[in-house]
């Protein structure tokens, strides 16, 4: 019976009529406002991120940009945003939502730009000393050289494999040697031996997961994109789609204007080659008609150019006239010499 209780104890209200907590009943209230409210929802890791530092993260989120950060046990959290989901049809991407809470994470709610936010968030770190069984956030290595430690500590290298020698009283590493892979259990070895040499390798804080967004769930990486960036890329594809419209003739909004201009072109040049005239094409047939009534309108620069060139060109035919004097006197001098 009293094993009936416990599973009792845990089951749905709706179920067994469990009455709840006045502080799980703000919890829950406090949870579908922020739903109601907010259009944005950013899951955070929270992996040795103590309660300081959490203090420090609010405080910043209060300055701007504004969010509010919800912690809580992840049952509850996924109880509360079902049940919200289930209250109306409209609501329903929100499960998607209730998926993302599983080990240790949390929710912010804001409704400016994400971006901002999730730099809010990160930007706080710890540098922590790395603990026996907790996941690397990065890789860790020690560079060959002296660590400082004495010769009776030569066991923790020993039971690493690291290859070392005793130099001036103190261990030496010979070679490079990595201690701990980003993703992986940090050895109990492995952290002592960084303890012991006054190591802090690791940074915590909080860390964008997933971003859930209009019933959508987008990785953070989407929040790198900026205005700037998606204008390169339309402009691209625009250029595309317009070169396409262009090539088989199709009219659309951006490729009007190239149609237009070539078909006038191609309309003057038919009333060219024909008895065809119209106002547009009257001033291009006088000009081929008349081409000497249309020269005194061409820029001057083209024939200051020629006399330029012209005048550049006297000159050199000058210095290329000039040295056949010096050629006839080292003749006459030659001539001189033989005689």
């Amino acid at each position: 019976q009293d094993f009936k209780a416990i599973r009792q104890v845990r089951m749905p209200e709706e179920e067994v009529g469990r009455v709840y907590s006045q502080r799980k009943l703000d919890f829950a209230s406090r949870l579908e406002n922020l739903l109601q409210d907010y259009a944005r929802v950013l899951v955070i890791g929270a992996d040795n991120v103590g309660s300081q530092q959490m203090h420090v993260v609010r405080a910043d989120l209060r300055k701007g940009p504004k969010a509010q950060i919800l912690m809580g046990k992840n049952t509850m959290i996924k109880f509360i945003i079902r049940r919200f989901a289930a209250s109306d049809p409209a609501y329903a991407t929100f499960n998607k939502l209730a998926d993302l809470c599983t080990l240790n994470v949390g929710l912010v709610f804001t409704n400016d730009d994400a971006k901002d936010v999730r730099e809010t968030l990160e930007k706080n770190k710890v540098t922590a000393a790395a603990k026996a069984g907790a996941i690397a956030p990065l890789d860790v290595a020690l560079d060959p050289g002296p660590t400082g430690l004495e010769p009776t500590q030569t066991g923790f290298f020993q039971a690493l494999g690291i290859a070392t020698k005793i130099t001036k009283g103190t261990i030496e590493i010979i070679s490079k040697v990595q201690l701990c892979t980003a993703g992986e259990k940090v050895g109990s070895s492995e952290a002592v031996l960084l303890t012991k040499m006054g190591m802090k390798p690791f940074q915590y804080g909080l860390k964008v997961v997933k971003v859930f967004q209009e019933g959508s769930v987008l990785d953070p990486k989407v929040l790198d994109i900026s205005d700037d960036d998606v204008l390169v890329l339309f402009n691209r594809a625009l250029l595309n789609v317009t070169s396409v419209a262009l090539k088989i003739g199709y009219p659309i909004q951006s490729a009007v204007p190239h149609l237009v201009v070539t078909g006038f072109r191609n309309v003057i040049a038919l009333a060219i080659s024909t008895e065809i005239s119209f106002k547009e094409a009257e001033e291009a047939k006088d000009m081929i008609a008349n081409p000497e009534k249309y020269a005194s309108a061409a820029p001057a620069g083209g024939g200051g150019g020629g006399g330029g060139g012209g005048g550049g060109a006297a000159p050199a035919a000058a210095a290329a006239k000039a040295p056949e004097p010096e050629e006839e006197e080292e003749e006459e001098m030659a001539f001189d010499l033989f005689d």
